[in-house]
Formats: structure tokens, sequence, C-alpha cells
């Protein structure tokens, strides 16, 4: 720890650590892990370069307010055991939120080093790190005393994780049912392993379970239970729904339905859940395509892309229809695609899928776009361009243009829905429905996993109160 005159005094003018990643032509061929985290060494230098700010704006950049200050002091003293109890006061998910959240847009981006013209600190490689070490010295959180309140939680996501933690602890006893054979939710089916491994998803759930939280797999809510089943015979005093935003968004163009063309659902779905990418030592296939174009520039877009290198393509192309600029994507995961060969191809849009003598898609028609005023989003609107048609070779089309709400939520229990089928709420969560919750991207639209988990956090703190107050 660099002490000057008996006092702590920060390295933040040293550069940031790097993070320790895999080459780009090793890790493209493979779904080990792109990033293999930090050392020990390396945390503590990077905790080192941390002002301990009096009045910490990352704080306030952190959708679940982990006290960040705090545990990067514990890193710097190297008391690794109080730093992850600290994080985990927080956040039951450190492992999974120092992978996948967006820290340049939060935490990190709220850093005060930014405006000194310093490196902001690497909050999320650090989370990870303390998150990572878990298994040696992470202890469950001590829970109140059982309080007699049963909830229930539909979905195993980060919304859903994060209430059903936080409810536990509070003494509740509470069920997750999940329509998959397994929990994590769009941790487990939507975001590759090379950027998540699902040991690390697993680890976590086993955590909740650490807690006395219950899990009900192959469960479909709306389906197997509605709202009289669990407030009747299964005997629940609250639910709380984290169904997602699971319905894929369409191009709704000619050959859309052509074999060969995937939405990113589905295709991450049968390879991160599904094994497809081991097929036939797991029985589920998918289409290994050669030349493979991705419609979409999110993160779900870059973990497409990503994947389908990984799965053998000689070419893949992200196609865009405004600017790498625009791109909604983390630029951690831009960065990655870009290094392992992903093309991008900027202001673009398809106009028709055209398929070959076998049936199966072989090219796709395109359209140049040009930028024109700001939409209701604050990027600019793309414009076509006229007489600008030209065609490009796919083998596989993928698109990731975004998803639509679960329509498993208004089946599960009666709640008011907007326009667009996601579930209204107070600023708390709850729904027109007195019993029932609601949080995540279900009401949101998709979003970020932590800003999901906040949702959980605000809602489990308003059905403790409605539930012990009554």
């Amino acid at each position: 720890m660099p002490i000057v005159d008996g006092k702590y005094k920060a390295n933040n003018k040293e550069p940031r650590v790097p993070a320790n990643e895999v080459p780009a032509d090793i890790r493209s061929k493979n779904f080990e892990p792109v990033d293999t985290g930090y050392t020990t060494e390396n945390a503590v230098e990077e905790a080192n370069r941390c002002l301990d700010c009096k009045k910490p704006f990352c704080v306030q950049g952190c959708p679940v307010g982990i006290n960040i200050p705090e545990f990067i002091r514990h890193i710097r003293e190297e008391d690794m055991a109080a730093g992850l109890a600290t994080v985990r006061e927080s956040n039951m998910l450190p492992s999974v939120c120092g992978r996948v959240c967006p820290q340049e847009n939060q935490c990190e981006g709220s850093c005060i080093l930014n405006k000194t013209g310093d490196d902001p600190i690497a909050i999320g490689q650090l989370e990870r790190f303390l998150g990572d070490m878990t298994p040696s010295i992470g202890k469950a959180p001590v829970c109140k005393p059982k309080n007699g309140k049963k909830v229930a939680v539909i979905g195993s996501g980060p919304s859903g994780i994060a209430c059903a933690g936080e409810l536990a602890r509070e003494g509740f006893d509470v069920t997750v049912f999940e329509a998959f054979q397994t929990g994590g939710g769009v941790l487990t089916y939507g975001i590759p392993e090379f950027r998540l491994p699902k040991e690390i998803v697993k680890r976590e759930i086993d955590g909740l379970k650490d807690l006395g939280v219950t899990f009900e797999y192959d469960a479909v809510a709306g389906r197997l239970y509605d709202a009289d089943d669990f407030f009747g015979e299964l005997g629940f005093d609250a639910l709380y729904l984290a169904v997602g935003a699971g319905l894929p968004k369409f191009l709704n163009v000619p050959g859309e339905n052509l074999p060969g063309v995937f939405c990113a659902n589905e295709y991450l779905t049968r390879v991160n859940l599904m094994k497809a990418n081991l097929f036939p030592e797991y029985d589920t296939p998918t289409k290994h395509g050669k030349n493979v174009v991705v419609f979409g520039g999110g993160n779900v877009a870059m973990d497409a892309a990503r994947t389908a290198l990984r799965l053998g393509a000689d070419t893949v192309t992200l196609a865009y229809r405004r600017t790498e600029k625009e791109m909604p994507a983390r630029i951690a995961e831009l960065h990655h695609a870009k290094e392992e060969g992903v093309r991008i191809l900027e202001l673009v849009s398809p106009l028709e899928f055209l398929a070959g003598d076998d049936g199966f898609v072989q090219k796709v028609r395109l359209e140049k776009m040009e930028l024109g005023e700001p939409d209701e989003s604050g990027r600019r609107r793309p414009v076509r361009i006229p007489d600008s048609e030209f065609e490009l070779d796919c083998d596989v089309a993928i698109t990731a243009i975004g998803t639509n709400a679960n329509p498993f939520a208004s089946m599960a229990a009666p709640v008011n829905l907007n326009e667009w089928g996601y579930i209204e709420t107070d600023e708390d969560g709850r729904t027109s429905n007195p019993r029932v919750w609601a949080g995540g991207d279900i009401v949101t639209g998709a979003a970020t996993v932590i800003l999901a988990m906040g949702a959980g956090k605000k809602a489990a703190a308003s059905m403790t109160k409605a539930l012990l107050d009554a």
C-alpha cells in the first residue's frame, strides 16, 4: 500500500492494470474464457490507484449501491474475505456482474478519475476478482429468523435471483419457479461460455440454495400454475414476476423463414444451454455456417457473431443500419469481436433473404443507409439511400435486433400491461394486483443484468415492508 507521511496516497497516475486476455487468434477457436481475470498482485496494484473519495460517485453509478470504496480498501489491505463480504451485502452475483455489467456506463463511468484525465478504476475487474474467490473465502450471509411468510419468484434470471436472495435474508420462505431445466435465465441461455462460464452461474445459484431458497425447474408459470394456484393450494403470500423479455423481434422481410435464418435467442440457446457446439456428443444440432451474417449492434449481436466464429465460420459479418459509433454494445464486446475477426458492415438494412437450389438461405439482399435526424432514442435515424441495393453471400443469417415482452407474464397472474405487453408497476415494482410485484426486462424492456438486479432488490424491500407490516 502506498504510504506517504503515514497516510495512504493513491497511485492514480499509474496506468490502469490491463485485463489478462487470451490472444484473439487462440480464443476465437474455442469457448474458453476470453479474460482470465486479475491475479492477487494485479488486484492490489489496481486497488492502490483508488482515490478513496469522500463522496464516491462510483456508488451512485451502481444500480445496486455496492460500497465500492470499502471493498477496494479491503483489497488494498489484502483482506479479501472482508472485501467479498462487503460486495455481497449489496450484490449476490459479483462474479457475474464483474464480467457482464457495462461498467463504462455505470460505476467506472462515474469514477472521478475520468475528470482528472486518468484511467478510471477497473471496478468490474476488482468485483469479479473477489467474486471468484467465493469458493475459498466466501460465507453465506446471515439470514433473519423465519417470519412465516412465503413468496414465489417466477423466473431465475438476474432479477428473480436478486429478489429471492434479498427475501431469503429477510426470513421469507422463497421458491423460484423456472421454466427451463436449469437456473440463471438469460445468464445461462443467452450469454456464451467464453464471456460467462456456466459453472460461475451454477455457483451463484447454489449460493441462493445455501440461504434456503428452493428451485422448481421445468415449471412454466401460466401453464402449470397461475395466481389461483400460487395464492390457493400452494399457499404463497406474494408473487414476484421476473419472466424477462424473451420474445424475439423479427426483421419482417421476405425469406426470413428460410432454413439457415435464425433469431439470436434460438441460436444462442442451442449453443449455450443445449451444447449444440458439441454435437453429436449432445443431441442438439445447429447449422455451422461458413459465411455468417448477423443483424444488430448490441451485446446479443456480438455474442452471436463471436459464437459463429467459434463454430468454424470463415467469415462473420455484423450488419448494422447505423454506424459503429451508435452501436449499443459494450465497448469491450465490440473490441473483442473486431479483434477476433468479425467484420463490421455499417449503414445497411436487409431487404430479402434468397434461397439456393437446396432451399437454404444463400444470400441476403441489402440496401445502403445514411443517418438522418435523431429519433426518440437520441440516435440519428437511418434513412434509406435509393437505388443502393446489393447482395451478400450467407449460408447462416442471425437476427439480433431486440426482444419483446414474454407473453407468459399475464398468464401467471392478472396484472395491468402497457400497450407493448410489459407489466406496469410503481417505482417499487408493485403491480395493479396488490399481492404481485414485477421487475427486470418484463417491466423495462431489455436492459442490463445489474439494472434487473436492482429492480429485484427494490421489489424485495417493498414486499418485505408490505408483508411484515400487514
